[in-house]
This record gives structure tokens, sequence and C-alpha cells, in this order.
């Protein structure tokens, strides 16, 4: 079923998504799951390209809806947030929460993983405590098959009293068992009568005190779980509530002497708020157990011997941080190979279009000044940015996309979680900083997995230190210029990739130093703890991986750089074609800012350059070759020898070298960064400390250098 313009929305309830159905008799279908279960496969997989995106009504966590259908019955499939329990700790496990109990699906789906079931069951008995249309779908079957473990699926739906289907996700037709199924308890041709799980005799009694309250006054909500919550009280469930059977619901003289008469019973019996709690997940976790006894089989003990072989080597001290090095060079050194002749062709392409152009508006008779502004101006930086841009991310996206598609990327997060908890941070600014080396704006929106408002912002302010693909063509280049050699050879690109590895390494431990400092003066505070699963090693998708990575990440990321490149063309063109005196905008500009450049072991063109290249970092190198030049527009020299050439005959050193990599690497974000900030944080105040605080570092770190080169060298 294709989308249609004729959507009919729908508001769900307390949970206040609108949810847009294509007919008003459509169904409405929750997808739950643990993360890294293949919840997103299956989504995929029933919805294809039908599908739209949003955010949840007041947060920053993304909801997305999908259409599919049988043969009975249309669905609106909603694809909630992984989590891994409905007790909420986080902003994607309330909006979870919050659907399948306020946004009153018809059905909820929550999908498992095959090779963990027992730990996936947490979350399904939680579900079952608040709706009994609820279907079971265990994912990820071929894996327990390559595992050895067997599940007798028949005996688990009949301790759950639901049914359960298996799937593997990645072939579509394994997905028509669960459609089927869902047809029928949409339908009521299957009445599923869920299990009830059974607390210590203490907290039944406390439970039995109060439902009768609670049933009495609504029926719009599972009253037994209600109870239970009630005696566990959330202050983000108990907004929830409120908004949902209004505040009277709890201010019923009646139900508030239940409620302390059951606490103070619970109390007697030596059980607080925080040992109720502990009763509650033991004893989710001991039925979970139960339901797995007997019914799931590990035929080999040690099904996961070979994950944990790996994992000892990947996530060890002596040898986990020397891979991750390696690993990282490794993806620099495809990249910068792989991307010089992909990128000298490209560029070939649009300037050889170019020239069209120019001969298309002289043949209109375009005044010269129309020209160079269009063609020379905006059309030449556009160029530039895509030619030197898009090689770079279309090998970069993938090869990084692999490693998370591999189940790399969690051990890189397990790894660096103790330096960020020295730094009073939490482990998963680790993911949204590996998010930035392809797009710092990209690491920015991932700062939303980041469940403390306090850490999402000390992710979100030191982001900019590590480079983005806007940043590296500048650093690759000044290294082979400088520090490798421009005559090439087998070693060269080799040898650029692990010195550009230790500049980014600088960036990271320039992180790590921040955050520190943050954490200690403006942002105080103690890391929060987080469950961080390390999924089993799978075969990369790769045909799926080159897809989602070019059409999601690429693209996406080169469209954002190539809208805010035209105008910044424009401009340029504009400083240097437009004279006062007997020199342009942009010499006179670059003379102003030269003193003080020179303190940074800069010069004016450099910082200039900087400057005007604030929204898209790529063109920063050709405005320098065009200031050097004293030319109108922006231009390539055919080789790096040439560019040395020119650089050294203006007065550079290798200090001029260090000190521009070093800016390059520690400097304002780009215009596309700092509007992605002030969307995210809602503050323009904290969009300024984003751009103060990596320029004022770099600054000093320039003049330090600057300043012990001017002594002893």
């Amino acid at each position: 079923m294709g989308l249609t313009n004729s959507s009919i929305g729908i508001r769900a309830a307390a949970s206040e998504l609108e949810i847009k159905k294509q007919a008003v008799e459509d169904k409405v279908v929750a997808l739950a799951g643990n993360p890294n279960v293949g919840k997103s496969t299956v989504f995929n997989g029933l919805t294809g390209m039908n599908q739209h995106t949003g955010n949840w009504p007041g947060k920053t966590v993304t909801n997305a809806q999908g259409y599919c259908a049988t043969k009975q019955q249309s669905y609106v499939m909603v694809d909630i947030p992984g989590t891994y329990s409905l007790m909420a700790h986080s902003a994607e496990e309330e909006v979870a929460r919050n659907f399948i109990c306020f946004g009153q699906p018809d059905a909820v789906v929550v999908v498992c993983d095959a090779t963990c079931l027992e730990r996936n069951l947490n979350l399904v008995l939680q579900t079952l405590e608040i709706s009994s249309r609820v279907v079971v779908c265990v994912n990820l079957m071929d894996e327990a098959k390559r595992k050895n473990i067997k599940i007798d699926l028949s005996a688990i739906a009949k301790r759950l009293g639901v049914p359960v289907v298996s799937t593997v996700a990645r072939e579509k037709k394994s997905l028509d068992g669960l459609m089927n199924t869902l047809d029928n308890v949409v339908s009521g041709a299957v009445m599923p009568t869920p299990a009830q799980v059974v607390y210590p005799d203490a907290v039944e009694r406390a439970i039995a005190k109060i439902e009768p309250l609670v049933r009495k006054k609504t029926d719009s909500l599972a009253s037994r779980w209600l109870s239970l919550k009630l005696l566990d009280p959330d202050p983000s469930l108990t907004l929830e509530i409120n908004k949902f059977l209004g505040e009277d619901f709890l201010r019923s003289p009646e139900l508030a002497d239940a409620l302390a008469a059951a606490k103070t019973e619970l109390l007697a019996d030596g059980i607080g708020p925080d040992a109720l709690k502990d009763l509650i997940v033991s004893t989710l976790v001991s039925a979970a157990e139960k339901i797995c006894r007997g019914t799931v089989v590990c035929e080999k003990a040690q099904y996961d011997a070979f994950d944990r072989r790996v994992d000892h080597i990947l996530t060890s001290k002596a040898t986990g941080y020397p891979i991750m090095l390696l690993l990282l060079a490794l993806i620099f050194w495809l990249t910068i190979t792989g991307a010089n002749y992909p990128s000298q062709m490209l560029s070939g392409a649009l300037f050889a279009l170019q020239d069209r152009l120019t001969m298309l508006f002289h043949a209109w008779g375009a005044p010269e000044w129309l020209h160079g502004m269009l063609v020379l101006g905006v059309y030449r930086v556009l160029a530039w940015v895509i030619s030197v841009m898009l090689p770079p991310m279309a090998i970069f996206f993938p090869l990084f996309t692999l490693l998370e598609d591999a189940g790399y990327l969690p051990r890189v997060a397990y790894n660096l979680d103790r330096p960020f908890k020295r730094c009073c941070a939490c482990g998963k600014q680790s993911l949204t900083m590996c998010m930035g080396f392809g797009c710092n704006a990209a690491g920015i929106v991932g700062c939303r997995i980041i469940d403390s408002p306090r850490e999402r912002l000390l992710a979100i302010l030191t982001n900019n230190f590590v480079p983005c693909n806007g940043r590296f063509p500048t650093l690759i280049a000044i290294l082979t210029m400088f520090f490798v050699g421009v005559a090439g050879g087998a070693f060269s690109s080799l040898f650029s990739a692990l010195l550009l590895t230790g500049v980014i390494l600088l960036g990271v431990l320039t992180t790590f130093a921040v955050t520190k400092l943050l954490s200690k003066t403006l942002l105080k505070g103690v890391p929060s703890s987080f469950t961080l699963e390390l999924p089993p090693y799978r075969k990369p998708q790769v045909g799926k991986v080159l897809i989602r990575s070019i059409f999601d990440r690429t693209l996406f990321v080169l469209g954002r750089a190539v809208a805010v490149a035209a105008p910044a063309g424009l401009v340029i063109w504009l400083m240097a074609n437009i004279t006062i005196g007997d020199s342009s905008i942009l010499t006179h500009c670059a003379t102003f800012l030269d003193p003080f450049a020179r303190l940074m072991g800069l010069d004016g063109v450099i910082l200039i350059a900087f400057i005007l290249g604030f929204p898209a970092n790529e063109i920063v190198v050709p405005i320098i070759i065009m200031a050097y030049l004293a030319q109108g527009s922006i231009l390539e020299l055919e080789s790096l020898a040439a560019m040395k050439a020119l650089f050294v005959a203006n007065g550079w050193t290798s200090i001029t070298a260090i000190c521009t990599m070093l800016f390059s690497l520690m400097h304002w974000p780009c215009s596309t960064t700092l509007l992605t900030i002030k969307k995210e944080t809602g503050s323009w105040k904290w969009t300024m400390l984003a751009a103060v605080l990596p320029t004022g570092i770099g600054i000093l770190a320039c003049m330090l250098v600057n300043g012990f080169a001017q002594l002893f060298i």
C-alpha cells in the first residue's frame, strides 16, 4: 500500500503522537524491542518505502511510521525506540512506554533476539502487564540455528499466553507468518490470555489493596499494572497518568488512603521504595528464566565462544586501543587512496562543464559580472565542494557503516566508556564522537542517545574537536606537502594516513580534556550509568550498507554542504572582485587580520580563508590559493608540488603548516553544525559557546606552538 495525499491524522491519546492513517479502518501496531534485535529490519521489511519520520511531540527522539497491508487488513506500523525496559530512565524509554501504555495501539509486536531470548523476555513480560493484544516476534532465528540454539516456540507461546512467531527479518518471506498472526489477533480470531507475573506475597497484598479501586475508576488502563506503578511512583509516569486520566484520579481521597495503607504495610515488611524496585526487577528476571527453562536449549554449551574470544582481544586494555587506532588508520588510508582518482575525475568533469557554461553565457551575451558571480563564484565553489567532498564520503561512510553493521562500534564505546567516565561524562559520547568523523552535524544529532541533559550538552560542545570529512582534505594536503613529500610512492598515502591518525588522536585527547574541564566548572555533575550491549558479530549486509550510507549519510551531508556553499561562493567572488583603492575587499581583510594571525603562526590570508570557509570547510584551501595568486575566483592547482611551491613563496614554513592544521582541527564549527546545535539545544547561549570554545582553544594552541618555535627553533 503506497502513501496517499489523503492521510488521516489521528492523535494517539496521551502519547500525543499524531498517527497518520490512510483510511479510518487502518489498525495501529506498535513495534517494540530491545536495541540490536533487528526491529528496524522488521519495520523496513514490512513497510518498504512507505514510511515517514518525525519527532515525538516535545522530544528530540525520532519516530517512524509506515504502512503495510495483508489480504484482510491494512496497518500503520509505529517503530517505537529500542528499549530494554518500560521502567523509563531515558527519553527513548519514556516515549516507548507512553505509546504502549497511553497510545492505545490495536496491537503490540515485541521483537526479540533468538540468540538471547531470556533477556529479551523482560520487555515482553512488562508489555503483557499493559496490553493483552501482543505478538512476540522471535527474530534472528538463522543466527540461533548457526549457534545450535533450539527454541520450542509453541511451548513458549503456551507459557506466555500470547502468539509467538519466528522470523529472519532479512528474508521478507519469513514476515508472512508474523502478519498472518497479527491479522488473527487484531480481528479477534485469536484471543491471547497473557500470563500474569506473580510478585512476592507482600507486593501482591499491596496490589490487591488498591486494584479494586483503580478498576472501578478506569477501564482504559490495565488495573493491575497501574496499581503496581502507583506503589512504585515515577514522576514522568505520574505526569502522563494525570494527562490521560485527569488529575482528579490521583487526588481521589479513597485511592490516596488505600495507597498510603498499602505502602505502610510494605514498609512494615521491610520493603521501601528501592527494595520494591529491586523486587519487581528480580521477579521479572526470574519469570523470564522460568519461561525459557526447557524451551530454549543450547546444544553447544559455549555457543558464543568465538565472540568472547574476539571480544577478549578487541576490548582488553592491552590490545583494544591499539586495534582501534589501527582500524582508524586503515579507514583513513583506504579513504585517502581510494578518493584520489574519483576526485580528480569528478573535478575534471565539473570544471569541463564550467567551460560549457562559460560558452553558453558568452553566446547569450551575458555581462561579465553576471558570468563571474554565477559561474566563477557560485558554480566553481559548488564544483570544488562536490569534487573534494563526495569521493571521500562515499568511501568513508560505507566503511564506517560496515564496522557498525558488523558490531564493532559498541566495542569502541565499551573501550572509551572508562575515559569518558573519568571526565564525568557518559560513555555514549564515544559513539557521537565517532559520528562526528563523518559530519559534526550528524554527531550533534546523535547526541540524542545520551539521557542526561548535562552529559548531552558536554557531548554537543566537544563534538567539533574531531574533524569531519570537510576538514580532511585540508589536513591531508598539508600533511602530504610538508611532512610526507609530494613525490608520491607506495608508502606516501600510508604515511599520510598514520600522520592523520595522530592528528585525530590529538583531537580525541582534546575532547577528553575539555570535557573534564567543563565537568568541573560550567557543567558540574557525576557521570550517569547506562546499559551497553555488546551485540553478536554479524556478517555485514554489504548491499544495504552501501545504499543506506550513500543515501542516508553521504548525499544528505553533501546536500547540506552544497546548500550553504552556494551563497558562500557568491560572497567570496564579490569580496575578491570589488576593489577599494588598489586592492580587493578580500585583500584588505587579509591585511587587517595579518598582525593577529602572525601571533598564531598563520598569516592574514589563511585566517580570512577560515572565516570565509564558515559555510563549508572544504573551500578553505582554494580561498588561500586564490588570495595568494590575486585571482578573482577560486582556483585548483594541478599538483601538490605546485601548491607547496606557491605556499612556500608566500612565507609558509613547517610551523605555518602545523599551526594551520591545529587551527583546522580546533576552530568554530561550520554553519550547518551550528544551526544543528541551535536546533538541538534550543539555546543561542550554548550555540555561541560551541563556537567560542574550540576557537579559543585553537587560537591558544597555535600561539603556544608559534611562541615555542620562535624561542627554540
